[in-house]
């Protein structure tokens, strides 16, 4: 009983509990060609349905390959530069992050100083799988800002996608897992808990 009040006294935990049970159901279900509304050139994996549970729908979503062209036009295009923002512990973006991504400490988002940057400048926010960045997201609306999104899939899907990641020491392929329960998420890249 007192492991049931704990859960209920830390509401976070007993989310990521309830992820991970779900992780388990949906692990072995197949995705029966359905197609995900947020990825509509897929099959909807497990992963997409995992990621449908967790999500809140609070903050629009951004495909890896959306974001990963939009950043390399941006500078041609003159359309703004986009804020990207990691929303991870300090050790998992320093094992790895985005290339020009700014640290944001999820356990202190609501701390984080932006009143130089401009409301109506592009934001996009990634953690692990893009839970607690949707929560980062939903703030920084409340914040005034009018273009957030958040990566659909987080640091996960940017690199089962092919996309690039890097540390202090330039690229990598490298990323934190975040615990060995969200690990088997990652299809490719080197799961690392602690930067080299």
């Amino acid at each position: 009983m007192k492991r049931l009040a704990f859960l209920f006294e830390n509401p976070l935990r007993g989310r990521r509990l309830l992820a991970l049970g779900l992780l388990v159901l949906l692990a072995g279900t197949s995705a029966c060609g359905q197609q995900s509304p947020a990825t509509p050139n897929r099959t909807m994996t497990a992963y997409d349905r995992m990621l449908g549970l967790l999500y809140k729908n609070t903050v629009p979503t951004i495909q890896p390959k959306a974001l990963a062209t939009l950043l390399r036009e941006e500078p041609v295009s003159g359309r703004g530069n986009v804020l990207l923002l990691d929303t991870r512990t300090p050790a998992e973006y320093q094992v790895s992050h985005l290339r020009g991504a700014r640290f944001v400490d999820f356990d202190n988002f609501r701390k984080l100083d932006l009143k130089d940057v401009a409301r109506t400048r592009p934001v996009v926010v990634y953690c692990t799988v893009g839970a607690r960045s949707e929560q980062v997201g939903s703030w920084l609306r409340e914040q005034g800002f009018r273009d957030v999104r958040n990566l659909y899939g987080g640091i996960f899907q940017w690199m089962n996608d092919g996309q690039a990641v890097v540390n202090a020491q330039g690229p990598t392929t490298d990323v934190h897992p975040y615990s060995v329960l969200w690990r088997p998420w990652l299809k490719t890249g080197n799961p690392v808990y602690e930067a080299k």
